[in-house]
């Protein structure tokens, strides 16, 4: 990466040009540079509608098939990011999450795949007729969360789906745990096998030595980064990089084209190109703040009797090659407080909104525009919930998470499948039609095509009874859930042995 090439910004630099000229818009979109809807323009400020433009004008390029602006900011960060290709994304990092699974396998085909995916894996899965081949994360049982995978257990998968045509690993997960990904990446590139990243919460890794290795340093082939959740770009702007010749970036690209919008939000992609220029030449410094903001808040944190915050203590062990020290998960399973229960107590009596709350623990990200007195407010807080609403050593929930179910049919055909809905708890043995899941951090519990077990039944009741928002399913409260209609379709599915 050349530090001088760096401090460019071409689409955005364009877009301001655009603007100077003043040119006389007679195309989409409608309100013309903010002029059609005055009251929004009051409130967000006329600069950012003036860049709202669309798609393909002359000097701006077309995200389609970008070969000016758009296409040197992407060559740009390519280069930033340590990759071969990057494309941007204003679909969030669902579409690079999708685009990466449609390039690299087909209807029938499985792909080897952690079981705290995202739910936009199984919008993939269902999108490309793949089947999944589930790896069970490494379980905390302390945290009550899903950790990393180990190397072993993706050897094991490729050894017994040798025709797999991908490994899909997340890198790192929403707690910040990161699995070895350099080691998978060499055990998956032994067999032939292309490495895929959900990079959602890690397009900061490779911008800092102390944090974990990100994708492209451990030499994984493709990963998906939200820009917009830690780098500071818009929220929905993402980056989908590739490398190495096991990919062919003009399938990626036609993939992607599948789903991604033709008009694509230009504030959204300038924010990219701003976001990449920033972490290029300050990324280490402001990282670096960052860093030790959030390790002086988990010393002081769990230095409270009761709370614990996740740390570099975990680094090592089974479930975790290393941890980003930028997310400070927060257990309070000691105090006698849910998760759920702090984020309300949080958010309505000390104004302050964390990123996800689960049984035991809250998330709080820092990231390179938080400061001294953000987190100052944050610990005082939760010195004052401790001393207000916590019973020393109560530990009230002891559910576990549930284990992997079995898969039966293929997200795709039971998506497509005829269905019937049945109260979820008396849907024991039955096939799912659809997803089920706590969100956030949006995990699936049960996922198209798996076999209801009693313990999803009864995992759902205690995440509910403790105010957990479920989604996944048609009905908003999760009391039904979609199954197949009947035995039938899943006989003539295991007759023919293909995906419909």
């Amino acid at each position: 990466m050349k530090f001088q090439e760096q401090q460019q910004t071409p689409l955005f630099d364009a877009l301001k040009k655009h603007v100077a000229e003043g040119t006389l818009p007679f195309h989409v979109p409608g309100h013309k540079g903010g002029k059609g809807i005055p009251e929004f323009r009051a409130f967000v400020g006329e600069n950012v509608l003036s860049i709202d433009v669309t798609s393909g004008l002359l000097d701006l390029d077309t995200i389609c098939n970008p070969r000016g602006v758009i296409q040197e900011a992407e060559d740009l960060a390519a280069r930033a990011f340590g990759a071969d290709h990057a494309h941007f994304l204003v679909n969030g990092t669902t579409s690079g999450i999708q685009a990466m699974i449609l390039s690299v396998a087909g209807p029938g085909d499985e792909i080897i795949i952690p079981r705290n995916a995202h739910r936009s894996v199984i919008g993939g899965l269902i999108l490309s007729g793949v089947r999944p081949v589930y790896i069970k994360p490494v379980i905390d049982n302390y945290m009550g969360i899903a950790m990393g995978i180990t190397p072993e257990s993706v050897r094991r998968a490729i050894v017994e789906h040798p025709n797999a045509k991908a490994v899909f690993v997340i890198n790192p997960t929403y707690y910040g745990v990161a699995s070895d990904l350099r080691k998978i990446v060499e055990i998956a590139h032994s067999y032939g096998k292309p490495v895929i990243v959900d990079e959602a919460h890690g397009a900061h890794l490779g911008f800092h030595p102390d944090l974990p290795l990100s994708a492209m340093e451990a030499g994984a082939d493709m990963s998906a980064v939200s820009v917009h959740k830690l780098l500071g770009s818009m929220t929905q702007s993402s980056i989908l990089l590739v490398k190495g010749d096991l990919i062919d970036d003009r399938k990626v690209k036609a993939a992607m084209n599948l789903t991604q919008t033709t008009s694509p939000s230009y504030p959204l992609l300038a924010s990219i190109d701003v976001a990449r220029k920033q972490a290029a030449l300050k990324g280490r410094e402001l990282l670096q703040r960052t860093i030790e903001l959030c390790e002086r808040v988990r010393e002081e944190l769990n230095g409270i009797k009761g709370i614990y915050v996740m740390g570099r203590d975990v680094e090592g062990t089974e479930g975790c090659f290393a941890l980003d020290p930028t997310k400070l998960a927060i257990n309070l399973r000691e105090i006698g407080l849910s998760g759920f229960e702090t984020e309300k107590l949080l958010k309505y009596e000390y104004g302050i909104q964390m990123e996800l709350s689960d049984l035991y623990n809250v998330l709080a990200l820092g990231t390179i525009a938080d400061n001294e007195a953000s987190m100052r407010t944050l610990v005082n807080a939760i010195k004052d919930i401790v001393q207000k609403y916590g019973s020393k050593n109560l530990i009230k929930i002891t559910t576990e998470l549930p284990d992997n179910q079995e898969l039966v049919v293929s997200p795709r055909f039971a998506f497509y499948s005829e269905k019937r809905v049945v109260p979820l708890e008396e849907a024991e043995g039955e096939i799912s039609a659809e997803m089920l899941m706590a969100y956030p951090p949006g995990i699936p519990i049960i996922c198209p095509g798996e076999r209801i077990s009693k313990e999803v039944i009864e995992y759902a009741k205690t995440l509910k009874s403790e105010g957990c928002q479920m989604e996944g399913t048609f009905d908003p409260d999760a009391r039904t859930i979609m199954v197949l209609a009947d035995i039938e379709s899943v006989k003539y599915y295991e007759r023919i042995k293909e995906v419909v």
